[in-house]
């Protein structure tokens, strides 16, 4: 009596889908979804600056995905990366910067052009809210302004 042994394929299940579950451990930096890991960017470069110019603690930061549909009258037609909005004493908020996520990462198309993009743009956003040169704001370390 012969008896059929049948190969086992560990890569594919019956409907040809392919492994499920998590690959890469919940520790590890891969393991973030893009927003977290543009967030934690966001607060590092922050830290830098904030490090270089203590008046940026005063500023409060965020970041949204997409920048408003109706854009304010001032502003070009052309999308929004980064938003500051000054404080407003009658509300009490504190002045904000508001950086848009998803504009930002579709014009990056590594870690590298992302790093440098989204510096130039809070570099940018800090220098018109605290009325400074943007050179005046880029930490030391940098060695200059990103993307230029």
């Amino acid at each position: 009596m012969t008896t059929y042994h049948r190969a086992r394929h560990y890569r594919r299940d019956s409907h040809g889908r392919g492994l499920r579950g998590v690959l890469i451990p919940p520790g590890l930096p891969a393991a973030l979804p893009r927003s977290q890991r543009f967030d934690a960017l966001a607060m590092r470069i922050v830290a830098d600056i904030t490090a270089h110019v203590p008046q940026v603690a005063d500023v409060e930061f965020a970041v949204e995905d997409v920048p408003p549909i109706d854009p304010a009258p001032w502003e070009s037609a052309s999308v929004t990366l980064g938003r500051y909005f000054p404080a407003e004493r009658s509300r009490r908020t504190p002045s904000r910067i508001v950086l848009y996520r998803l504009p930002i990462q579709a014009r990056c198309r590594g870690i590298d052009q992302l790093r440098d993009a989204l510096a130039w743009v809070i570099v940018e956003n800090v220098a018109n809210a605290l009325g400074m040169h943007p050179e005046d704001v880029v930490p030391p370390a940098w060695g200059r302004l990103p993307g230029a």
